[in-house]
Order: C-alpha cells, then sequence, then structure tokens
C-alpha cells in the first residue's frame, strides 16, 4: 500500500491570484481573493510526488456570488475605484464633495476585518457569527452598526451640536484613511466627529474593501419620520419661523446613505440588487443603531413589510409634508405637501465625474398615479404591521393615531372652508443675486394677484440659519410687507439681508431657510413658502507640475484664498489622495487677510499607478471646508 502523501509547502501564488482577482494594490504578498473567481495554489510533498491515479487531493471552498455585478463598468466603480464625490449643498445648488475611500490603502484591509471582531455580534458569539460572515445580508447589518458608535465601540462618535472643540468638524474630513487608521491606533476607540455623509463614506470604503460593491447616494429634503406614519409635520409661528419646542420628525436639507449590491434570498423574487443601509444613528433597529439593508425595487413598490427597515427608508423619500400655524395656542393646517420630500436622489456616474440623478429607482414620478398608489399602499402596511404588533427591524413607535384620510382630523383643526375664503394669491421668493459668503444676499418677494379682485396684503418675512438635519437656529432677520395688488398684478418687494447681519449666526452646513408667511385682510387662510440657499465659496484649485509616472518626483500646486471681507485665523490646509501620498499632508497657513490668495507647493512620489484624486480642504476660524479636488493619471514608468 502506497504511503500516504506529506505536504512539505504550500505555494498560494498570492502574485498571480492578486492581480488575476484584481487585489494586487491591498497586497501581493498575501492571499486576498474574490468571490465566485478561481484560483490556483501548488502543494510540494516531502516524502513522494504526486500519483493521479493512486492519490486524491479534496479541496472544499465555499463563497458563491451573492454579491456578483455582471457589468465590467460597474464592477470598476463600484468596487475598484477608491475615490469619488459625496453630492452636499441644496436641490437648488448641488455641489460634489470629493473624497478618498482608500479601500486598498496600507493596513485597511486589516482594520476592516478587525472592526468584524470588535462587533457586538462577534464578541456575543464568536462561532455563529464567523460562520455567517459569508451572507452580504448578515456582513452588511454588522458593518453598519459598526460605523457609528451608539452600541459599541463604532468607528465615529455622532455630532450635530456646532461644537466640535474636542475632535474634528465633520465638514473638514476629506477622506476615510485617516479616520480607520486612527480608529485603530486608538485601541478602536470613536472618532471624532461624523455627520451622514462622513458615516456613509467610511461604510463604503469597508464595503468595497470587503468585496461588496457599494455606492454613496444623496437624498435632498429628506424624511426623518419618527412615529411610523408616513407624515412630516412641520410648525411655524405667525413670523414664519419654525418651531424647534414641537418638532418630532424634520426634513434634512439632504441625507447621505449606502446602497449595497446583494441577492436578497430571504425575501420574494425580485427584490435584490441594490440595497439601502443607512450608518448614520438615528433609530434602532432589532436593538442597535443600524438601517437596512432595504430593497431599493421594496422601497419604490411600497412594499414596506419586507426585511430591513423598509417603512424608514421609504419615509425618507417619499414621506408627505404638513405645515402648522401655532398660535393663541391653536394650531392651523396650513397645507399638506406630497411633493417635497425626496428630491435628485444622487451619486456619482460609472466612470465619471459627472452626477447620476436615480430619484427613479426610488419612487413613481411625484404627482402620478402610480405614486399615490404606492403610498397609500405603504401606508395600509403600516397601519396592518401596527395593529398586528409586529415589524421587522425599525423600532420607531407611533406617537399619534394614523389614518389614511388626505385630512387627518386634529384635536384643533381648522373647519373647512368656504371657496371665498381660499387666497387667491401666489407668493414667490427669487434670489436677485448668487449666494456667495462674504457678500449681502438680495432677494425678492414676487407676490401675484391670480383674482379679479382688489388684494390686501401683511406678509411676515424671516431668515434663520438650518443644520443640514433640518433642525433651525435662532432667527436673525425679520421684516414686514405690505402689499396693495389689483386684479392680475404682480409687484415684486426686494429684500436684502446684509453679511455683517447673517454672518454670525451661520451653521457650519452655510444654509439658510427664508420663510414668507403671508394673509390676505379679508380671508382667514394664510400662504406659506420657503426658500433654502446654501452660500457658496470659491473653490481650491490644484495644478499638476509635470507627468506624473510611479516612483518618480511630482510637484502640486494649492491655490487658495480668503473670500471674506475680514481676516481669518487658524487656517490649516490638509491634502490627501490614495497612490499619490502615503498619508494625509497637514499644512499650518496661520493668518490669510481680507481676499487674500495664496498658494504652496508640495512634493510627492506616486506609488501606483492609474487614475488617482487628489482631494484638499482648507480650514479657518471662520470657516471648515474650502475644497478643490483634481484628478491625475499616474503613468506606470519603466
Amino acid at each position: 500500500m502506497a504511503q500516504g502523501l506529506k505536504v512539505a509547502l504550500t505555494d498560494l501564488q498570492s502574485f498571480r491570484n492578486n492581480m488575476q482577482h484584481h487585489t494586487e494594490e491591498i497586497s501581493v504578498d498575501r492571499l486576498i481573493v474574490r468571490r465566485g473567481q478561481p484560483f490556483n495554489i501548488t502543494l510540494y510533498f516531502r516524502n513522494r510526488s504526486f500519483q493521479p491515479d493512486l492519490d486524491n487531493i479534496i479541496f472544499v471552498t465555499e463563497t458563491g456570488d451573492a454579491v456578483y455585478l455582471e457589468s465590467e463598468p460597474q464592477r470598476q466603480e463600484y468596487v475598484m475605484n477608491d475615490y469619488g464625490f459625496i453630492y452636499q449643498g441644496n436641490k437648488n445648488w448641488i455641489r460634489p464633495c470629493p473624497w478618498n475611500y482608500g479601500q486598498f490603502e496600507e493596513s485597511i484591509i486589516d482594520i476592516c476585518l478587525k472592526l468584524l471582531d470588535k462587533s457586538l455580534h462577534f464578541q456575543i458569539d464568536p462561532a455563529t457569527d464567523c460562520a455567517l460572515r459569508g451572507s452580504p445580508v448578515y456582513i452588511s447589518r454588522v458593518v453598519c452598526a459598526m460605523i457609528n458608535s451608539n452600541d459599541d465601540n463604532g468607528v465615529l462618535n455622532g455630532n450635530w451640536s456646532e461644537k466640535y472643540v474636542d475632535g474634528i468638524n465633520p465638514a473638514e474630513w476629506t477622506g476615510s484613511v485617516a479616520i480607520l487608521k486612527q480608529w485603530h491606533a486608538m485601541d478602536c476607540q470613536p472618532v471624532r466627529y461624523g455627520q451622514c455623509w462622513v458615516f456613509a463614506a467610511v461604510m463604503c470604503t469597508v464595503m468595497r474593501c470587503l468585496g461588496i460593491p457599494t455606492r454613496v447616494i444623496t437624498n435632498f429634503d429628506s424624511g426623518h419620520d419618527t412615529d411610523g406614519n408616513l407624515i412630516i409635520d412641520e410648525y411655524y409661528d405667525n413670523t414664519g419661523r419654525i418651531l424647534t419646542n414641537k418638532m418630532k420628525d424634520t426634513v434634512w436639507n439632504f441625507h447621505v446613505w449606502n446602497e449595497c449590491w446583494m441577492d436578497r434570498k430571504d425575501l420574494p423574487s425580485g427584490y435584490g440588487g441594490w440595497q439601502v443601509l443607512d450608518a448614520t444613528p438615528q433609530e434602532t433597529s432589532s436593538g442597535l443603531y443600524c438601517c437596512g439593508p432595504a430593497s431599493v425595487r421594496a422601497i419604490k413598490e411600497g412594499e414596506v413589510d419586507l426585511n430591513y427597515d423598509t417603512p424608514f427608508a421609504f419615509a425618507m423619500v417619499n414621506a408627505d409634508c404638513m405645515s402648522w400655524l401655532v398660535y393663541g395656542g391653536k394650531e392651523q393646517k396650513l397645507h399638506q405637501d406630497t411633493h417635497s420630500v425626496g428630491n435628485f436622489i444622487s451619486t456619482k456616474s460609472i466612470q465619471s465625474d459627472e452626477r447620476d440623478d436615480i430619484t427613479e429607482n426610488y419612487k413613481y414620478g411625484e404627482g402620478s398615479p402610480q405614486e399615490r398608489q404606492v403610498f397609500l399602499k405603504a401606508l395600509q402596511k403600516l397601519k396592518a404591521g401596527r395593529t398586528q404588533g409586529s415589524h421587522q427591524g425599525y423600532d420607531a413607535q407611533p406617537s399619534r393615531p394614523m389614518t389614511l384620510s388626505r385630512d387627518s382630523p386634529r384635536s384643533l383643526a381648522t373647519p373647512s372652508l368656504r371657496t371665498s375664503d381660499v387666497v387667491q394669491v401666489s407668493l414667490k421668493l427669487k434670489l436677485l443675486n448668487p449666494a456667495n459668503m462674504g457678500q449681502n444676499i438680495s432677494f425678492a418677494l414676487v407676490a401675484l394677484n391670480m383674482s379679479s379682485q382688489f388684494k390686501d396684503l401683511k406678509v411676515n418675512l424671516s431668515a434663520q440659519s438650518l443644520l443640514h438635519d433640518g433642525s433651525p437656529l435662532p432667527p436673525f432677520w425679520q421684516d414686514t410687507a405690505f402689499i396693495t395688488l389689483s386684479a392680475e398684478e404682480e409687484k415684486i418687494h426686494p429684500c436684502k439681508i446684509p453679511y455683517s447681519q447673517y454672518s454670525q449666526y451661520l451653521s457650519m452646513d452655510k444654509l439658510i431657510r427664508i420663510s414668507a408667511l403671508g394673509e390676505e385682510m379679508s380671508c382667514p387662510e394664510k400662504i406659506l413658502v420657503n426658500k433654502i440657499i446654501t452660500l457658496a465659496y470659491p473653490g481650491i484649485m490644484i495644478n499638476v507640475l509635470g507627468a506624473a509616472i510611479v516612483n518618480q518626483p511630482l510637484s502640486i500646486q494649492v491655490v487658495f484664498e480668503n473670500p471674506l471681507l475680514e481676516p481669518v485665523a487658524d487656517c490649516v490646509l490638509t491634502v490627501e489622495g490614495s497612490g499619490l501620498f502615503k498619508k494625509q499632508q497637514r499644512i499650518i497657513i496661520g493668518i490669510l487677510k481680507p481676499q487674500h490668495r495664496a498658494s504652496i507647493t508640495l512634493k510627492t512620489v506616486p506609488f501606483k499607478s492609474g487614475q488617482r484624486q487628489i482631494q484638499a480642504n482648507l480650514r479657518s476660524n471662520k470657516f471648515k471646508d474650502i475644497k478643490g479636488y483634481r484628478n491625475v493619471f499616474v503613468e506606470f514608468g519603466l
């Protein structure tokens, strides 16, 4: 009988396999392979050679292809691309924020694996956790909970207080690598601080590193429905000011989450593909602060009874808004808006720097019969789910009764209006000049009489800063306009808010909400119009001086300026870029004079070839996020 084979050496052929599996940027010294793709290893035996007719060697590997994308351009964008854009601003002014995902940077894969081992799931039951790591549904929920630190020593502390002296202002970050490396270096203590786009960007890095196709999504006018009735209630006083003491639900000016591509064998057929995952800690899901995966198709079709957290995700893109006027202890319904939530849902285009609008993936066209049918179907399912006392994941509890009536009665409801009581006047707020930081804000109130009768109007105007999550700060400007309109007449009332009046009241989001609450003297009804503006900064300009070649010195010029009519201090410039800089560059600038322009030149040695991106941010004591980027193609060289 032949002697059994004894293995002397195993050659994992890491270099060859990693090249074929597109993991060579992570390492060529250790085997890193992707699901559903063959790889080769070589065994060397100590005692004799392998005899095919006599010897039988069995290898067992189980990977599957639950995250396989057929499109090579999509694989390149959503797995391989290590930079991108996160869209911010507001629906009328969308700006791309450059981001360094850096999923192939040194030690990132080990940090991602450490993150899995630090999760509560692994700490409680490591054997079960490891056995489930082949499931993208399971692993995405684990990662989602670990990106925030609300339940554990996750990667990031969230902070919406505008106070960041003991950490980093979320607006200053330009990449995930510095965050993940800081978390790891601090013995896995949470990094201070993050907000929604930072949570989503770091999750994108981790998921792409783990081989799961992922993209970052921005939803403008995003609903946060705390009670699960698909209605966002907003309360105003008679000056048009938002009342914070009555806020339960909010509309975020923009909100950022992730989509991950995966099969959903736990759902009916047809609900695989892109899935919403939201690492921002808003509501709990099965006891932990995570959200998803919720099928994008299930959201569009109103199938809110499908796992996970689909009702919350549905409300983010398709809740209705109800506006209430509070005065004299009473609440008067101003109007219900079925269109305002969920606009310009955006992500970076495939292999392009352009923005891709994917709103139609999430809902049917606003105002279409299909959209209303889906909305009502979702309400019916939620009502049935509450009645049965069960729900999948989403833990929010209703604080108000739900109703399918489009004019739900309230304890202080407005009586039905006669035709003669309906206001036949249109109000609109219009910017007269671009809203640039450091300059006065010029806008106009446009009033139009749509009737054949004389109208006498009183309009209260106010302005207040907003955080991007919809939370208002105290008003800093108010005005009252008295406008008389003849039949079918239009009048323009110009307004100006000086920089000196708004500068000290701005939030880091640079958002200002202007409200106009109008009433016609002979009519009990009131008209409310709002306009949200984002104050713009001039961007940083980056010039690459010469050809970019691997292992060859490269000079990069960064040009920046102080846009304000006053000096700024504590200026710090940060520059980074995967494959171009080994670590984030931090340059102390100090003081910049009013409207002063300056430049510095950095030297680096690119160490990876192909398409790369440089990201830069300038912060000071007056602003935190003047940003810029430059794409660079690095030649391999000789």
